[in-house]
C-alpha cells in the first residue's frame, strides 16, 4: 500500500492547496453548507479543531512501506502530472450518462482507509468507538447522497509469500509500541499523532460497523488488493479508492487516493497509470515487470539492488534535481524500454535479467499482477505449459495478433479463460463465443456434471455473462454465478435451513478434501525447468457443505477467523498496545488462548469429544519476546459440555428453537463458564456478553482487582446515557500505562467474542459486543483513574442513583461467578500491588503459585503458558505440561 503524501514528496504544492482542507470543515468556512448537508452532531463536531482529517504526510509514513518501493515518492517528485484533481460527483454523473441504468460504484480497499477514517483525537485508551462510528456514517452518507455505491473489501488472510513482509512490519510495530509506552511513562499523556497506532480490533469492528450502516462488505480469500482490482475491472466500476501503489500497476479501474480525499467537496486525486507509462516510455504490460525489479510485497527490495545500480550507472539522462530513488526508477524503466524490449519474445526473462536462484519468485511476482483474463508478453515459453501460482493458473499459449507466446491468467476462482488457452483440468482449449450485447468474446463453460459446453447467458442486472447449469436431480436450469465473494462459478440455490444463497454441491476445482490429503488434479510446473510436480491443497475439515457455509460467512464478513481455521489451520493477530515491561498483565495472545483452543476443538473435532486427534493450529500472534520466526503450534482443548461437543451441522444449519440454547451452552463452554449460565441469562443486553468476558478475564488474570472491575462496569453503564459529543468532550487528568493495556485487553476480548459467537452459530447478537455499545476508551480511562484514587461508586456513576442498582447487580454476577471458580476479587489495598512485578510474564520461566487459579485439566493459566511449539528451532520459552494440550 504505497502512494501516500508530502512526507515522501508525493505532490506539488499547486494542487495540494486546491484541495487540502480539514476533514471536518470549520464552521466559519462552511456554515451554510454544513447547515444543509450535515447531521446536527457533525455541525458541532466541525467546530472542534482537534477533530480533523489526518494529513497525507502522516498517512504517508504508514502506507509508503507497502506496494512498490519508492514509487509513491517518485510520483510526486518526478512526474506529478499523473496526479489529477477529480470530483466524484462529476465522475458519477459522467458514468451514468455513459452507462444508463448502471449505478456508479467505487471499490474501497478498506485496510488502506482505516487511518483516514479514524479521526478521533484519542487513540491510546482503547478506541473512541462512538466517534469512529459517526465518522464512518458520515463517510458513507456523503457518497450515497450523490448516488455512488461503495463496496468495501477487507483482507481475509495473509498469503504465504507475503508472510515475511507481514512479520517484518509486526516487529517494527513492536518497537514503535515500546516507544509509545516509554512516552506515556515519561509524560503521562498521549503521544502526538506522529506516533499514532490504530486501536486494537479496528479492522474487525469496521467491517461490522459498515454492515450496520447497510454497506456491502466483503472479506477476501486471498490478498485483498488482487480481489479489489479484479472486482473493479470485472464490474466496470467507477474506480478504486485506496492508498496502495500496486493499484498503479494493476491494469484495472481508475485509482483514487484516500489520503487526498476532501469529504465535503468530494475532490480527490486520480493517479493515471497511462500517464505513468507515458512518462517512463513503457507499456501497461511492462508495469508488473518494473514493480518486481523495484521491489514490492513479494520481491524483497534488496533482491535486485545491484541490478538497479547498474542501470543507474549506465543511464545517461539522470537529472540532478531528482532524488536518487527517482533516478533509479527512471533508469530501470529506461533499461526495460531500450534493452529488454529489443529481445522481448526472443529470450526468456532469466536470460535478460540476473534472476539467479530467485527465478520462480520473480515469475510469481510478475504473475501476481495479472487479473483474470489478462496476459503478459514477458513470459516466453512453449505452448500448453501450465504454471500454478497459489490459486492463479497461468498458461502459456500463442497470441494470435503478435504471433508470440504470452502468459495468460486463468483464475480458477473466477473461471475466466482466454481463447484457446489450455485449461489445467480438461487440458483442452476453451472455445469462445460472442456476447450479443457487448460484442465481446466470452468463454463457453463446461458443466461439471455433463461435461458439455454450456453457453454463457446475460444477467439482466449485472449485464455479465452467466453460464446455465442444469441440476442433475431437478432438471431445472440454474444460472451459474461467478460470485464476487466466493470467487467460484457454482450453481446457486437458497439453502432451506439458513435462508441464504449457497453453492450446490462441491466445485470440482475446489477439491474439498480431508486433512492432509493432496489434490492430484492440480499440477504445478516450474516456469524454468517445467518439471511437473503435485501441488497439495489441504483443508482442515472434510465436510464440503460445512466448509462452503464457513466460506460464505467469511466472504460476507459475518464471521472472524472461522474459515481460516477450517481451511488452512493458520491464523494471525497483529500488534496490541501492550507494555513489554509490565510483568503483571498478560499479553492478550495468552489471556485468550484457552478460548481459542476450545474453538479449535469445536471447528476441527467433527463433533468428537476427544480433541487429541485434532490437528494443531498455527498461530501468528504478536506478543513480547516472540520473534515470529515460526508460528506457535497450538493444540485444541476439549470442552466441558453436557451432552458432548455438538457438530457444526447442528449448530449452523439446524433452525429448531431448542438448538439456540445448545448454541449458548457451547459458547459458554468455550469460555469454560458453563456453571455461570443462569447468572448470565439474568443479565440484560448489551451487558450479558460483557459480563461473560469480565468473568473469564478475572478468573484467568489474578492481578485484576476490585477497582478494575468497578471501572469496567461503571464505564459500560455510563456509556449508555452519553452522546457522541459528550464523549468527545471528555478530558483526562493524565494517562496511565496500565489502563492503556487494560483497555486493549478488553477490546481484544470483544474480538474473541466475535470468533466464539460465529463458531457457535450466533447464539448472541453481534451488536451486543460491538465496542460502540459497551466500551469507550476515554470513558474507561476516566473511571479507572477515579477508581484507582479510591473514589466511591457513586462518583464513578456520576451521581446517577438510577444506575446504582444495575451496577451492583452486574458486579454481583461477576463476583459470584468468579467465586465458583475459587477466585475472590479483592480490593488492591487488600491484595498484592499490581506494580510489584513479582509474577513473571508468560513464558519467562516463572510458575504458578498457590494463589493462582488454574482450571484443572482445562489448559494452563496464562502465567504457565509458553508460546506453544515452534517447529525446527529450540525455544527456551517452551513449557510442557500434560494439561496444556500443546505439542512438544
Amino acid at each position: 500500500m504505497g502512494l501516500a503524501g508530502r512526507g515522501r514528496g508525493c505532490a506539488p504544492r499547486t494542487w495540494l492547496c486546491r484541495r487540502r482542507r480539514p476533514y471536518i470543515q470549520p464552521a466559519a468556512r462552511m456554515a451554510n453548507e454544513m447547515q444543509i448537508r450535515s447531521p446536527p452532531i457533525w455541525r458541532e463536531l466541525s467546530q472542534r479543531s482537534h477533530f480533523s482529517k489526518p494529513s497525507s504526510q502522516w498517512i504517508a509514513k504508514w502506507s509508503s512501506v507497502m506496494g512498490v518501493r519508492g514509487l509513491q515518492g517518485f510520483v510526486g517528485s518526478t512526474c506529478p502530472h499523473i496526479c489529477t484533481v477529480v470530483n466524484f460527483k462529476e465522475l458519477a454523473e459522467n458514468h451514468r450518462s455513459k452507462h444508463p441504468g448502471c449505478t456508479p460504484t467505487i471499490v474501497v480497499d478498506a485496510m488502506c482507509c482505516l487511518r483516514y477514517w479514524y479521526t478521533p483525537e484519542s487513540w491510546i485508551c482503547g478506541g473512541q468507538w462512538r466517534e469512529y462510528f459517526s465518522a464512518l456514517r458520515e463517510f458513507v452518507t456523503t457518497f450515497t447522497t450523490v448516488g455512488i455505491k461503495l463496496i468495501f473489501f477487507f483482507d481475509g488472510m495473509v498469503e504465504q509469500h507475503k508472510r515475511d513482509e507481514w512479520v517484518k512490519r509486526r516487529l517494527k510495530n513492536n518497537r514503535e509500541i515500546s516507544r509509545i509506552f516509554h512516552y506515556i511513562k515519561s509524560h503521562k499523556e498521549q503521544p502526538g499523532r506522529n506516533m499514532f497506532f490504530i486501536p486494537s480490533g479496528l479492522a474487525i469492528f469496521t467491517r461490522f460497523a459498515l454492515k450496520t450502516l447497510g454497506q456491502e462488505t466483503l472479506c477476501s480469500l486471498r490478498e485483498a488488493d488482487y480481489e479489489v482490482a479484479s472486482y473493479g475491472l470485472q464490474n466496470n466500476c467507477l474506480g478504486i479508492l485506496g492508498e496502495d501503489t500496486d493499484y498503479l500497476i494493476y491494469d484495472t479501474s481508475p485509482y483514487f487516493s484516500i489520503s487526498e480525499l476532501c469529504l465535503e467537496s468530494l475532490n480527490t486525486i486520480m493517479l493515471c497509470r497511462e500517464k505513468l507509462c507515458e512518462s517512463l516510455n513503457l507499456k501497461l504490460a511492462d508495469l508488473p515487470l518494473l514493480a518486481c525489479l523495484l521491489g514490492n510485497d513479494i520481491i524483497p527490495e534488496g533482491m535486485f539492488e545491484s541490478f538497479r545500480y547498474k542501470c543507474l550507472s549506465s543511464y545517461t539522462s539522470a537529472k540532478e534535481n531528482f532524488d536518487k530513488k527517482g533516478n533509479i526508477i527512471l533508469a530501470v524503466a529506461d533499461h526495460i524500454s531500450k534493452v529488454l524490449h529489443l529481445h522481448q519474445g526472443e529470450k526468456k526473462l532469466e536470460e535478460m535479467l540476473p534472476l539467479g536462484p530467485n527465478k520462480a519468485l520473480f515469475y510469481k511476482g510478475v504473475a501476481s499482477y495479472l487479473l483474470p483474463g489478462q496476459k503478459s508478453p514477458w513470459f516466453f515459453q512453449k505452448p500448453k505449459d501450465v504454471i500454478t501460482l497459489d490459486k492463479q493458473v497461468v498458461s502459456m499459449c500463442t497470441d494470435p495478433e503478435s504471433k508470440q507466446e504470452v502468459l495468460m491468467c486463468t483464475d480458477p476462482e473466477y473461471k475466466q479463460e482466454v481463447s484457446m488457452c489450455t485449461h489445467p483440468e480438461s487440458k483442452q482449449g476453451v472455445p469462445m463465443c460472442t456476447d450479443p450485447e457487448s460484442k465481446q468474446e466470452v468463454p463457453m463453460c463446461t458443466d461439471p456434471e455433463s461435461k458439455q459446453e454450456v453457453p454463457m447467458c446475460t444477467d439482466p442486472e449485472s449485464k455479465k455473462g452467466t453460464p446455465i447449469y442444469t441440476h442433475p436431480e431437478s432438471k431445472h436450469e440454474v444460472p451459474m454465478c461467478a460470485d464476487p465473494e466466493l470467487k467460484q462459478e457454482v450453481p446457486m440455490c437458497t439453502h432451506p435451513e439458513i435462508k441464504q444463497k449457497l453453492p450446490i454441491g462441491t466445485d470440482p476445482e475446489f477439491k474439498l478434501e480431508s486433512p492432509m490429503c493432496t489434490n492430484p488434479g492440480i499440477k504445478q510446473e516450474d516456469p524454468m525447468n517445467l518439471e511437473p510436480e503435485i501441488k497439495q491443497q489441504v483443508t482442515m475439515v472434510s465436510d464440503p457443505e460445512i466448509l462452503k457455509v464457513a466460506q460464505a460467512q467469511h466472504v460476507q464478513g459475518e464471521s472472524y477467523l472461522v474459515y481460516n481455521i477450517m481451511s488452512s489451520g493458520e491464523i494471525e493477530c497483529s500488534n496490541t498496545l501492550e507494555d513489554a515491561l509490565d510483568q503483571a498483565l498478560p499479553s492478550q495472545a495468552f489471556a485468550y488462548r484457552p478460548v481459542r483452543q476450545r474453538v479449535y476443538a469445536l471447528l476441527l473435532g467433527d463433533g468428537r469429544d476427544d480433541s487429541s486427534s485434532c490437528p494443531t493450529v498455527k498461530e501468528w500472534f504478536v506478543y513480547s519476546g516472540n520473534p515470529l520466526k515460526h508460528p506457535d503450534l497450538v493444540r485444541p482443548l476439549p470442552m466441558n459440555l453436557a451432552g458432548g461437543t455438538p457438530s457444526l451441522k447442528l449448530l449452523w444449519l439446524n433452525q429448531e428453537p431448542e438448538i439456540q440454547a445448545r448454541r449458548l451452552d457451547t459458547l459458554l463452554a468455550c469460555f469454560d463458564l458453563s456453571s455461570s449460565r443462569e447468572e448470565l441469562q439474568a443479565v440484560e443486553n448489551p451487558f450479558k456478553a460483557l459480563c461473560c468476558l469480565l468473568i473469564y478475564l478475572f478468573v484467568q488474570v489474578d492481578t485484576l482487582c476490585l477497582e478494575d472491575l468497578h471501572a469496567f462496569v461503571a464505564q459500560a453503564l455510563c456509556l449508555q446515557g452519553k452522546s457522541t459529543l459528550q464523549l468527545v468532550d471528555l478530558q483526562l487528568d493524565y494517562v496511565d500505562p496500565r489502563a492503556v493495556q487494560l483497555g486493549s485487553l478488553l477490546v481484544r476480548g470483544l474480538t474473541t467474542l466475535v470468533l466464539v459467537n460465529s463458531a457457535c452459530g450466533f447464539p448472541w447478537r453481534m451488536s451486543d459486543f460491538m465496542p460502540w455499545n459497551v466500551f469507550d476508551g476515554k470513558l474507561f480511562h476516566q473511571k479507572y483513574l477515579l477508581s484507582e484514587k479510591g473514589y466511591a461508586v457513586e462518583v464513578l456513576l456520576e451521581q446517577n442513583r438510577s444506575q446504582l442498582t444495575r451496577f451492583h447487580n452486574l458486579k454481583s454476577v461477576v463476583c459470584k461467578a468468579c467465586m465458583k471458580e475459587n477466585r475472590r476479587i479483592v480490593s488492591r489495598q487488600h491484595g498484592r500491588s499490581h506494580h510489584s512485578g513479582r509474577w513473571g510474564r508468560e513464558g519467562s520461566g516463572s510458575h504458578r503459585t498457590s494463589s493462582g487459579h488454574s482450571r484443572s485439566g482445562q489448559g494452563q493459566h496464562w502465567r504457565d503458558q509458553g508460546p506453544g511449539s515452534r517447529p525446527r528451532e529450540p525455544d527456551q520459552w517452551r513449557r510442557c505440561s500434560s494439561s496444556s494440550g500443546w505439542s512438544n
